[in-house]
């Protein structure tokens, strides 16, 4: 080989290389990056999710699993666009079924109203007869596999300042084969955090002490969910305005 052939060989890969290095450099950040927990948050909501509050997709009442209960907890900075989710269900049977990347999902859908998901957490395990669980922390910009009528990615250009300015208009739940439109429902509630509303902005801070407020029976009676006891409270970190 010539040293003029050579040269030209290591030139080339030279560029290739650096090119390679300036695609990996500039690439945008995964969909739903799992990350750590944030020092702080500017939201906390919380859903009760029971089977008969299941929609389908043209709004009509879909019961879902008898018996079946949900407690979806959210954490949410909505300035790093993270939220950490907190997710229990019992009595559900048989494995997921959607045609999203997961079937747990936080729907724009007001109460009695079908709606996209925006947002698609990992489901809860193990699948069998005890409770399943699901937590962790997810970073936009957020994906849900599920494209709509224009083939754009339903989570596509979702922020979660979306889901502070009106958390009545959103849902949470998750679908098994057995209940596809819904195997349990419920809708989003702002959590009051060391006595002050947070959501939407509010500003609050909170010691380490601070729990979630225990939802009694009764207060569950009247969104439809009588029965149902919270499995556990999550504590919250300092909540930030």
């Amino acid at each position: 080989m010539s040293a003029h052939r050579h040269h030209r060989i290591l030139t080339l890969g030279g560029i290739a290389a650096g090119t390679l290095a300036l695609l990996v450099t500039a690439a945008p950040a995964h969909a739903n990056t799992e990350v750590d927990e944030p020092d702080s948050f500017t939201s906390a909501f919380t859903s009760m999710a029971t089977p008969d509050q299941v929609v389908d997709s043209e709004g009509m009442e879909a019961p879902g699993e008898p018996g079946a209960t949900g407690e979806f907890t959210f954490r949410i900075n909505s300035d790093l666009e993270i939220i950490c989710y907190d997710i229990t269900v019992n009595g559900i049977t048989g494995d997921y079924e959607s045609p999203a990347a997961t079937a747990t999902h936080v729907h724009e859908a007001a109460a009695g109203e079908s709606g996209p998901p925006r947002l698609a957490f990992p489901n809860p395990e193990p699948v069998g007869d005890g409770p399943r669980t699901s937590s962790g922390c997810l970073q936009g910009p957020f994906t849900t596999g599920l494209t709509d009528d224009d083939d754009v990615d339903t989570g596509e250009g979702f922020s979660l300042a979306q889901i502070e300015a009106d958390p009545a208009g959103f849902s949470a739940d998750t679908h098994t084969e057995n209940f596809v439109p819904g195997a349990v429902r419920g809708q989003l509630t702002e959590v009051p955090v060391g006595g002050l509303e947070t959501g939407g902005g509010g500003t609050a801070n909170n010691d380490s002490s601070a729990l979630l407020p225990v939802i009694g029976v009764g207060a569950l009676a009247a969104a439809g969910g009588a029965g149902f006891l919270a499995q556990r409270h999550r504590r919250l970190s300092h909540v930030r305005g």
